[in-house]
């Protein structure tokens, strides 16, 4: 595939089989993504794909397609590479030749012309061959390419000349026209060889170029180790890692990459999940902590019960959403479908105006020549391969980057959209804060210490799984605090719970229940906390303030997005004043409370309206429809698994840190496109008045085809590199 006109007709030609519902074209992977009813056979596809002048890469029965895909690539890059320097080989005496103008003696003759007759020839068959073949199964279809301009352009010079050698009277006439000079006649077989030598070797740059993106995936599948060891029958066994099966215990050893995702059963470790989550730091793992395949683990030995295993691993998952990410548009793409789609059947007309407009108003001794010039030049130099890869390329490298610090993107569009985001909406529980109530306080009313109060709250509670009551019990034991045996607890619903210690009755519970219960409730004015209320017998001992503390990064986080223009607003179905508390923490000002879950996607929609473009970052199951509902939807890669599937993009690190690093990756990326299709547009727009020869009334100058072929080969390169820039920011 060579433009954007060519992908978008190969689009519609494949959107017209029956059975297939979309389809997309990505020119920097070379793949074709299609939606397809149940019964479209491959078969049928390839055909089609066939039919419109390219081949299909089909993997046999059993065989991995990423694995095709990759072998395919690489035969086109070793085909590319041999073609071109034969291609090379046999150029390079043609172009010496042409270009002495007869002034080596020994190079003057016609013998000379006979021998680039055979060299460019020669040339032709084996580095233009291609572009022929392609040009004429795409023109039995109906369609053009960049291929057809290359086929157009080398071919009209090659026949031109060879017009010239073999038939004496075209030669004559071009004599007597003046267009012979005294080396001979003006053979441009240099023109038709260097076009498709120099397009071969752009391809073959360009080839290159894309293998570095296209790396980015291999790295992320070579992360997945080829063996496991598992434990079977009480032996240890090395099988391969696609053989390990859910339940199966896995041994970890030291400093051995993970297989599979699972939880841990024994032992304890730090694993390195940089290249997952980006986190530089590696992670503590112990007992019932979740691994991931692809990480690392550290110094110690561990042992794992696999729970995700093949394509359901999260790396698995990684590999997916990168792949389809790359294979997506953006919207901005759809200007360089349009614009190409138009694109080679006006130049093809502004090349004949331009051969026709020499041909009656250029100069009467070598009008001519003039003419077939010009004409070849208009049809190499307006090549729109560059626009074709403008957006893909930079697509390609910005997910590929992502990825790298452990944001997933699910798609080009995500990334627009995140870049043109003006106005993010968080979520409090689990996004902004840790998600667990953590004790702030405690106060000790007269006749009481902390100690007691927390020693009391925590003996009572420490048989209970509620959060508030583990938040009690861990502040015991941060303290130092041993705690009593409690019998004859009981705990009420949304009230509270109570025991015996020490032969006294303990009630822990809300102001409200201990003041029904008739003790004498002191007043508190900390409506920004939960407060837990400690009574032993008929004296209420002091209170217990309980928060949900905010995330380490995310006062960080919110001050870069401010850094970045975007207004950072909290979300949340908490009450007004802890949610305040919180925002005021991280330094957001905007505070949205008490929305119910059914409710925050229509907060979602009235913020739209009022002309913002939003982002909503959220973890939970109730997030779901307001991260679907966003332009963006940011999920963290802690949350539950609906709130990922409904999210653009997922934040493996699972903080609010890599947030602004997203958004600033997204703007680059959209910048880069820009770019890309600023130089794509305007190199065509600039150049095909200089190849149709604009400057020869001022300058006597005119752009010659092997220029041309160049000076295009170059521009698809050039946008490529520009596009692998992204990989290599790391910020």
């Amino acid at each position: 595939m060579s433009c954007a006109a060519c992908a978008l007709k190969i689009e519609r030609g494949l959107a017209a089989v029956p059975g297939v519902r979309q389809a997309s074209v990505n020119f920097a992977t070379r793949t074709a993504t299609l939606e397809c009813d149940e019964g479209t056979t491959s078969q049928v596809l390839a055909q089609a794909v066939e039919r419109l002048g390219y081949h299909a890469i089909m993997p046999r029965e059993g065989d991995d397609p990423r694995a095709a895909m990759v072998a395919a690539r690489e035969a086109e890059g070793r085909d590319l590479k041999s073609r071109m320097i034969v291609g090379i080989l046999l150029a390079a005496p043609v172009v010496a030749i042409a270009m002495t103008h007869g002034s080596v003696a020994w190079l003057h003759g016609a013998w000379t012309e006979w021998v680039q007759a055979v060299l460019g020839t020669a040339a032709m068959a084996v580095c233009g061959w291609p572009f022929i073949v392609r040009a004429w199964r795409q023109a039995t279809v109906g369609t053009t390419s960049m291929d057809t301009l290359v086929a157009l352009g080398s071919g009209v010079a090659w026949l031109w000349s060879m017009l010239i050698l073999l038939v004496p009277s075209i030669a004559d006439m071009v004599r007597d026209a003046g267009a012979a000079e005294a080396h001979g006649a003006p053979v441009q077989f240099e023109a038709a060889a260097s076009i498709v030598v120099l397009v071969t070797l752009g391809k073959w740059l360009e080839w290159r170029a894309t293998r570095s993106a296209s790396h980015a995936i291999e790295s992320l599948v070579d992360l997945a180790p080829p063996r496991a060891v598992v434990l079977r029958g009480g032996t240890e066994c090395e099988i391969s890692a696609t053989e390990v099966a859910v339940g199966d215990l896995v041994v970890i050893r030291p400093g051995s990459r993970v297989p599979v995702d699972g939880t841990i059963e024994s032992g304890r470790s730090s694993v390195d999940e940089s290249m997952l989550t980006g986190e530089p730091m590696p992670v503590d793992k112990a007992p019932g902590d979740r691994v991931l395949g692809g990480t690392v683990n550290g110094s110690g030995a561990l042992r794992m019960i696999a729970q995700q295993v093949g394509r359901a691993t999260v790396l698995a998952q990684v590999v997916r959403a990168v792949e389809d990410a790359q294979g997506s548009k953006a919207p901005i793409a759809r200007l360089a479908d349009r614009v190409s789609a138009r694109f080679v059947p006006a130049v093809l007309a502004i090349a004949v105006l331009t051969a026709a407009a020499w041909l009656l108003l250029g100069p009467a001794e070598d009008r001519v020549a003039r003419a077939i010039v010009a004409m070849v030049s208009t049809l190499i130099i307006a090549c729109p391969c560059a626009m074709g890869l403008a957006t893909p390329a930079a697509i390609m490298a910005g997910t590929a980057a992502a990825a790298r610090r452990g944001i997933l993107v699910k798609g080009g569009a995500a990334l627009e959209a995140l870049a043109c985001t003006t106005t993010i909406v968080l979520d409090k529980t689990g996004t902004i804060t840790e998600g667990r109530p953590r004790v702030s306080s405690v106060t000790a009313f007269a006749g009481s210490t902390e100690r007691e109060v927390l020693s009391a709250a925590a003996s009572i509670e420490r048989s209970s799984e509620h959060p508030l009551a583990r938040a009690i019990v861990t502040a015991a034991d941060e303290r130092g605090i041993l705690l009593k045996p409690a019998t004859d607890v009981v705990a009420h619903s949304g009230q509270g719970v109570e025991g015996v210690v020490g032969g006294q009755r303990v009630r822990v519970g809300t102001p409200a229940w201990l003041t029904a219960t008739g003790l004498a409730v002191p007043a508190h004015d900390d409506d920004a906390s939960t407060i837990a209320l400690v009574a032993a017998g008929d004296r209420v001992l002091g209170s217990i303030q309980l928060r949900d503390a905010s995330r380490s990064g995310s006062a960080a986080a919110v001050a870069a997005l401010r850094a970045l223009g975007i207004e950072p607003v909290m979300l949340t179905g908490d009450r007004a004043a802890p949610a305040r508390a919180i925002a005021a923490e991280v330094g957001i000002d905007r505070v949205i409370a008490g929305v119910l879950p059914h409710d925050k996607a229509g907060t979602i929609i009235a913020l739209q309206r009022g002309g913002a473009r939003v982002a909503m970052v959220g973890d939970g199951i109730n997030d779901a429809p307001a991260l679907a509902q966003a332009e963006v939807g940011i999920a963290m890669g802690c949350g539950a698994a609906i709130a990922l599937e409904a999210a653009d993009i997922t934040l493996m690190r699972g903080d609010l840190a890599a947030l602004p690093v997203a958004v600033r990756a997204a703007r680059r990326t959209l910048r880069t496109i820009k770019q890309n299709l600023w130089w794509a547009f305007g190199y065509n727009a600039l150049m095909i008045p200089v190849a149709a020869g604009a400057l020869w009334p001022w300058t006597g100058w005119m752009l010659p085809p092997m220029l041309a072929s160049a000076a295009m080969a170059l521009s698809s390169v050039s946008v490529v590199l520009n596009s692998l820039r992204l990989l290599r920011r790391e910020r």
